[in-house]
């Protein structure tokens, strides 16, 4: 499997360089059975995911990530949890959130994609 949390490292990096940057680009990291559920909602394939991901009620966002954690997974996934703040169409206060990524490997021409992807905002407690 090589080093996973390397894998998870430069993945997460990635995805949300993109997704800051280049919504629509996501749709190489996702196959026609990757699944996304975002806040409650679940979207399958790729084309429905990016779909959803640019049409998000906001044009511009910044990923700030806090902690990233990942351990390998069956047949040969990693999984990868990511904690953080986002910021949108600049307003003053960021938004928590988590988002749960379960990656697989396509192989050595294909790499890494996206298997399942879960987001979620996280809200103060009340």
């Amino acid at each position: 499997m090589g080093d996973f949390q390397a894998i998870a490292e430069q993945f997460v990096d990635f995805y949300y360089k993109t997704f800051d940057e280049n919504r629509p680009a996501l749709k190489a990291l996702y196959r026609p059975h990757s699944m996304l559920t975002f806040e409650q909602q679940p979207v399958q394939g790729a084309d429905g995911i990016v779909e959803k991901l640019t049409n998000l009620p906001f044009n511009q966002v910044v990923h700030k990530v806090a902690t990233k954690d990942a351990q390998p997974s069956a047949e040969d996934g990693i999984i990868v949890m990511v904690t953080g703040a986002l910021q949108v169409d600049g307003q003053e206060q960021p938004m928590s959130y988590t988002q749960t990524f379960q990656l697989k490997n396509a192989g050595a021409a294909e790499g890494w994609y996206v298997l399942n992807d879960i987001f979620r905002l996280v809200y103060p407690a009340a």
